[in-house]
């Protein structure tokens, strides 16, 4: 898995993952689909964005 997340993207994947999560606790149904943007950030790796040809992370 080569990385393809990098800096903004990162941040805003995390705190929307950490959100929506956080909306399940108050009782919001769906709201583990936070699961998905949390671990592509915390993984740097967005198998969509390999189909897709997209690219945010600076390191090569």
């Amino acid at each position: 898995m080569k990385a393809n997340v990098g800096g903004t993207d990162k941040i805003l994947r995390v705190a929307a993952g950490v959100a929506l999560i956080a909306f399940t606790l108050l009782g919001i149904i769906g709201g583990w689909i936070g699961l998905v943007p949390l671990l592509t950030g915390l993984f740097n790796f967005c198998p969509l964005y390999t189909l897709l040809g997209v690219n945010t992370c600076k390191l090569k």
